[in-house]
Parts: structure tokens; C-alpha cells; sequence
């Protein structure tokens, strides 16, 4: 159609990528047409843009109750997700790269979301919500991206959905059969079987219980940064180094070190061994020097000696919270601001945790103490909420 007066387009290009298997093998080329979001205006091409995705800790709450109750784990994969969401808001885009010729000067008027838009992932959640609310499902408050149904019989169907990747479990296998069929007459969806590859995690199931890890995300870190050949570590940190901000020294590059530190705190989702270095040397994502550098080294230098490492999510007799919190007290040399950690358990198994510098100055160890167990009880209160939608 023509463009219509006092109104703009939004660009376009071709994205090109190569899909590997869980192994590194190849699975699939991909061509995609994107927007050029970018170029949108706030008030005229959109409005709201926030869409949620699932908390890791959530998915590690049900990994522990599925090994538990030994439900099943199923996982679905929703192709091109983003293009059945609909848009509210007039959006014209120029003709696709390659087809200017076929259009004779119009543009395209756009009523489903498209990749790159700024408000894609909010139109694509409304859908798939309402799609699944109207299947008898409840969304959960502590997670409004984890959807239950449960009936009169004990019986529940649990999905967790993080974008496009869908997680299914519960002991009603009929109603997850049903949500499947359901889904696959709505959306094109993909699916995957057992749950084995999930957002950068290898989940493997036996009789000992379900074991998460991340050996491939680390061997290709090791393998770009260059230290495949590096000596191991038995120590993700010196237990006696002091890092705080250098004013002489060798800068590094900061965009580098982001990077770097980025990766590190994607893996702490399954080594909660490396929360703590972690969470200090990404202090220093501003304005990094050698010697912060050096100590993420460090870091992957441990992960060289332990790639294989990861959560075990096992069964056990006793099915109760246990929360586990530490500090110590005017720890920063930068700030004499204390660190809080925190650990939860659920059923046994490990599910949340954290450490994180403290926003005040402590005036005592009492106080600090109180602060980090002031943040693991609000960590317990959240998981108890999140065990009641499977009530």
C-alpha cells in the first residue's frame, strides 16, 4: 500500500545464522527478516515494550520437585514466536531487501509483531498468555510466566515459558497431552521430547535424579578468550586478594571485560561455586584494569579444571526449605561495604542463591549479619509463594 501522509516507515534488513545442536553439530541455516526497531518512535510506533521471561530459579524449583515426584520433563520450541503476536499501533515498514522492485514504490502495513520491533516480545507474551489462560490455566504470581492447572483430582499440569522455549511437567499426562495438541493448532510449535538442551544448560535425567550443566557454554568460552591450554585452578578466587578501584595501572578493554564478566555470570546459574568471584569482579565493569582481568582468569581457569560440574537435583525423604545466609563485614577496600550471600534449598536440592555487595556501610558484623539474613528470608518467602501455585 502507499505510505500514507505524515507517516514514516521503519527499515529492514536480512539476519543470517547458523543453528547448532546441543553437541556443537549443525542443525539448521536461518534467514530472517528483522525491523530496524531502532528507528521506531515511543508514543507513535509504540507504547508499552516490557515482556517477562521465566526466572532461572523458578525452572530449578521445578527441576527439584519434578526429580522428587519424578513427573516428566517435556520441551516444546514455538517457531518465528514473535510473529503471531499483534500489533495495537500502525507500524509501516519499507519493502524487504532484495524485493524492492516487486512493491513499485509501496510499503508494508504490519499487523502481526516482527522480529526487532520495540514492542515484539510484549505482543508475543500477551498471545501465548491468553492462548494458554483459556486452556484453564492459571498464571502464578511469583512468576507470571509459569501457567498451572490443577483439578479436584491432585492432578497438575505445570508450563514454564522462557521467550519461545516452552517447559511442560505435572502428573496429569493427559492434560499435558491435550495442552500439546492445543498449542500445535495455534502456534507452529516444534516438539522437542525429553528435556535435555535448555537455554544454554544440559539437563540429563537417570535414576539418581536430573543433572544440569553447562560443559559446551565453557568449552567454547575457554576456546574464544584462548585458554584451552591453560593450567587448572582449584580456586575460582585467592581467598586473600583485595580487589578495589586503581587509579595507576594498565588499563584493559572495557567492552572486552564486559563480555568476559557477562558470560561468568550466565554460567553462575549452574556453578554456584564461582557466585561470590563473580559477583567481584563484576564491580569493576566501568573502569577494569589487568589486575581485574587477572582475576577473571581466575575464574576461568577453575571452570578448565571443573567443565563438567553442574547441579544434581536428587529425591529426598525430607521435603522441607532450608535457607543458609553468611556475611562478612567492611570486606571492600573501595567502600568498607559488606557482602551478603545467601543459599535455598528445596527438597533438599540447591535452588537459589546469591552474593551481593550490601547497598549501606554496616557499623557492626551484628548488622551485617542481619542485613544478609534480612535478604534470605525475603528469598524464602518468595520461594514458599511459588510452592503455593502448586498447591
Amino acid at each position: 500500500m502507499p505510505l500514507p501522509k505524515n507517516k514514516k516507515t521503519v527499515g529492514c534488513r536480512w539476519v543470517f545464522n547458523v543453528k547448532l545442536n546441543s553437541d556443537g553439530s549443525l542443525e539448521r541455516y536461518k534467514a530472517r527478516l528483522v525491523a530496524r526497531g531502532y528507528t521506531q518512535t515511543y508514543g507513535i510506533d509504540y507504547q508499552e515494550t516490557f515482556a517477562p521471561v521465566a526466572k532461572l530459579n523458578t525452572i530449578r524449583i521445578l527441576l527439584s520437585i519434578a526429580a522428587n515426584l519424578e513427573w516428566p520433563l517435556h520441551q516444546l520450541d514455538v517457531k518465528n514466536a514473535f510473529l503471531n503476536g499483534e500489533l495495537e499501533e500502525e507500524v509501516f515498514m519499507d519493502a524487504p531487501p532484495g524485493f524492492e522492485n516487486h512493491f513499485g514504490g509501496n510499503v508494508c502495513r504490519l499487523h502481526k509483531s516482527l522480529y526487532g520491533l520495540k514492542q515484539s516480545p510484549r505482543a508475543w507474551f500477551e498471545k501465548f498468555s491468553k492462548s494458554v489462560k483459556n486452556q484453564g490455566y492459571t498464571q502464578g504470581q511469583s512468576d507470571h510466566t509459569m501457567f498451572i492447572k490443577s483439578s479436584g483430582t491432585g492432578k497438575v499440569a505445570v508450563l514454564i515459558v522462557y521467550v519461545d522455549d516452552i517447559i511442560i511437567s505435572g502428573n496429569d499426562e493427559e492434560e499435558i497431552h491435550r495442552l500439546k495438541k492445543c498449542l500445535s493448532s495455534e502456534f507452529e510449535v516444534k516438539d522437542l521430547g525429553p528435556l535435555r538442551y535448555f537455554l544454554g544448560m544440559e539437563v540429563a535425567r537417570s535414576k539418581k535424579g536430573i543433572y544440569v550443566s553447562q560443559m559446551k557454554y565453557i568449552l567454547d568460552l575457554l576456546k574464544d578468550t584462548g585458554m584451552t591450554g591453560c593450567r587448572p585452578s582449584d580456586t575460582p578466587i585467592d581467598p586473600n586478594l583485595k580487589l578495589g578501584d586503581i587509579t595507576q595501572g594498565t588499563p584493559v578493554d572495557v567492552g572486552r571485560y564486559q563480555r568476559l564478566v557477562g558470560k561468568l555470570i550466565y554460567l553462575s546459574h549452574t556453578h554456584p561455586d564461582i557466585a561470590f568471584a563473580v559477583s567481584m569482579v563484576s564491580q569493576f565493569m566501568h573502569s577494569p584494569y589487568e589486575e581485574h582481568l587477572d582475576a577473571v582468569y581466575k575464574i576461568l581457569r577453575y571452570l578448565k579444571n571443573t567443565p563438567g560440574k553442574g547441579l544434581l537435583f536428587k529425591r529426598c525423604s525430607v521435603r522441607n526449605i532450608e535457607g543458609f545466609t553468611d556475611a562478612d563485614w567492611a570486606g571492600s577496600v573501595t567502600d568498607r561495604r559488606s557482602t551478603s550471600g545467601y543459599c535455598i534449598f528445596l527438597w533438599g536440592n540447591l535452588v537459589t542463591w546469591r552474593s551481593k555487595k550490601q547497598n549501606v556501610v554496616a557499623r557492626s558484623s551484628a548488622e551485617a549479619e542481619l542485613r544478609a539474613v534480612a535478604n534470605g528470608v525475603c528469598e524464602l518467602l518468595w520461594v514458599e509463594e511459588c510452592l503455593k501455585n502448586y498447591s
